[in-house]
Order: structure tokens, then sequence, then C-alpha cells
């Protein structure tokens, strides 16, 4: 008969790793993914709306130099406002009663919506993508809808509303109404106004408005009688100064980042520059004839001045007040503003 099996003995070396075999075929190649983001294209970017040529110049920052001219419609006066997250820029077009609406990337109007009578200023908060359009004869503010490009709601302003500004971080908008002489705060989120600065700016026309939304102050030129800037505390929605400046103070640009404030004086063809600190001129720069529109580039700190007689825009740097030099654009610019 067979014996019992022994026990078994312990393993031996591992012996030496063979030779590596041939790489076998490569795989099927799968389907390709959807394409990535490109990113904004037009960055550093000043947009000037010229209102007898009914187009707007487009400025490369770098080059200071105009790389496109966009037609839109009758007479964009009062208002050309961008929007650098969605790369959209809205202008305002006086007597076509619309606004346009341009791809920041095509240069090219993509859109346009209907509005009210005399579309004037345009104001924009980029967290909601809500666009506020002051409607100068039909006295009342058009709310648009960035995304779908539809007027969702119409408020009831004061007589004649030129101006506008809003601060992002309280979701207030500011409305300058001429012939009222007042302002008007709305509330983005209602659509309502929620109060009114009477006797503000009494006696004067109220034209454009800057904010200061670190600071939480509004800055409102006062064209006609007493050429000054009125200021205002956006908490308490009170006049807390009025500071002296040009001849038919216009535009107002304002650079968070260095709390300069910059005031076109359309009678006396110069800048005042404003510290916020001290509500203070602390500089006046000569440009070109009857400038109007101001905006600022908060990146590069340049500022740029649209001269309406003049059919330029000067550059000036912000570090040293210095003026660089002039661009020429359209017949008879007005509104500026800036993707940086």
């Amino acid at each position: 008969a067979t014996g019992a099996i022994g026990a078994t003995g312990p393993t031996g070396a591992i012996g030496p790793t063979g030779v590596t075999g041939a790489t076998g075929s490569p795989g099927l190649r799968g389907a390709t993914g959807p394409a990535g983001y490109t990113g904004l294209l037009s960055v550093n970017r000043i947009y000037v709306a010229n209102r007898f040529s009914n187009n707007v110049s487009v400025i490369d920052g770098m080059t200071s130099s105009v790389i496109a001219t966009i037609p839109v419609g009758n007479n964009p006066n009062f208002g050309v406002k961008v929007n650098p997250i969605t790369n959209r820029i809205y202008v305002s077009n006086l007597y076509s009663r619309n606004v346009s609406v341009i791809d920041g990337i095509t240069n090219t109007v993509i859109d346009t919506i209907q509005v009210g009578e005399w579309p004037s200023a345009i104001a924009i908060n980029t967290s909601s993508n809500r666009i506020y359009v002051t409607n100068y004869n039909s006295n009342n503010v058009s709310v648009i809808d960035g995304k779908t490009n539809t007027v969702i709601a119409a408020i009831p302003v004061g007589t004649n509303p030129w101006g506008a500004a809003i601060n992002p971080s309280t979701n207030s908008i500011y409305v300058s109404n001429r012939y009222s002489y007042n302002i008007s705060v709305i509330d983005g989120i209602s659509n309502v106004v929620i109060a009114t600065l009477v006797g503000s700016i009494s006696g004067m026309r109220p034209a454009d408005l800057g904010i200061n939304p670190v600071t939480n102050r509004i800055y409102g030129t006062n064209f006609d009688n007493n050429n000054n800037v009125s200021v205002i505390d956006g908490l308490t929605h009170t006049v807390i100064g009025t500071i002296s400046v040009g001849t038919n103070p216009y535009g107002v640009a304002v650079n968070p980042n260095t709390n300069r404030i910059y005031i076109s004086n359309y009678g006396s063809h110069n800048v005042s520059v404003i510290d916020g600190v001290s509500n203070a001129v602390i500089a006046t720069i000569a440009v070109g004839t009857n400038p109007g529109g101001i905006g600022v580039n908060v990146k590069t700190n340049m500022i740029y001045v649209s001269n309406e007689n003049d059919d330029t825009v000067y550059v000036i740097r912000g570090l040293t007040n210095e003026l660089l030099g002039s661009i020429a654009v359209g017949d008879a610019p007005r509104k500026i503003d800036i993707n940086p």
C-alpha cells in the first residue's frame, strides 16, 4: 500500500525575472471630450460711445489704439457699460429708444432691447446680471435681465433721470433726476424706490453719478450753477460734503483701489482729481475740449477721458496724474466704460 505523504519541504529561492514580452497593440481611442473654456479675450478694453457717428470705438489699453468700430443705434449719447463677468457691453441709443448688446469677443451687436423714451445712463450689477437703464423722457428706469436680454421691470423715478450708478455690495441703485433736483435710491431686490434725496443738490441739475463700493460713498456732479460735486453717505443716504471743482462738472469715475475720484469738467476742459479721504481736489489736469465721459481701469490705474469737440480720448496715468497722449475716435465721443 501507498505510504503517508511526507511533510512539504521549504520553498526554494525565487528565480530570476524572465524576459519582458512584446508590447500589445494599443486599445481603441476614447471619444473626444468637450472643449475647455477659452477665457475672455477682451480684457483691458475701453469702449467709447460716439454720439454723432452712431457707433462705439473699442480701444486696446495696451497699445492705446482703436482696434474695432461697432455700429449701434441712433445717438448713443449717455450710456455705455461693461459687464466683465459675461463680457457683454450695453449701449443706450437715445433716439432709437433701445439698448444694443455687444459681444466683447466678436465686437458685434448680438441683440437689441427696446426700453423707454430717450434711454440715457446704464448701471450693471454684475452679481445679479441686472442692467438698469434710465429713460430720460419716460421718467423711469428699465430693468433688464442680462441672461434673457428682456425688460423685467420699469421703475418710476423723478423727472428726467440722467445718471445712474450701483453699489453691488448693497444692491442699491442710485439715479439722478435732472429736473427733480434729487436722487432716487432703488432696492435691487424689490425694484422699488426706497429713498429720495430731496434737496440734497437743490437748485442744481444733477448729472453723472459714481460710487466707491468699498467706502459706500456716492459722488454726484452738479452740472449747472454751483460747479461742485455732492458726496453722499450710502448708509444714511445723506449728503456729507460738497467739493468745488471745475466748470460744468459732468462725468464721474472712481478707483476704489486708490480711493481717487475723477471728475470731467465740461466747461473748463479739465479733470479734477479728488482724494476720497480728505474730499479735497489734489490735482487738476488739462485735457481736450468739452470732456464728458471718463473711466478708470482699476487694474492698470489708467484714466480715459472723452473730449466731445475734439473727437479724442485722452489717457492719464493715475499714479502721477500725468497726461500720456490722445487717441482719435468717432464723432462727438461721450460715455466711456472699461473691461479691465
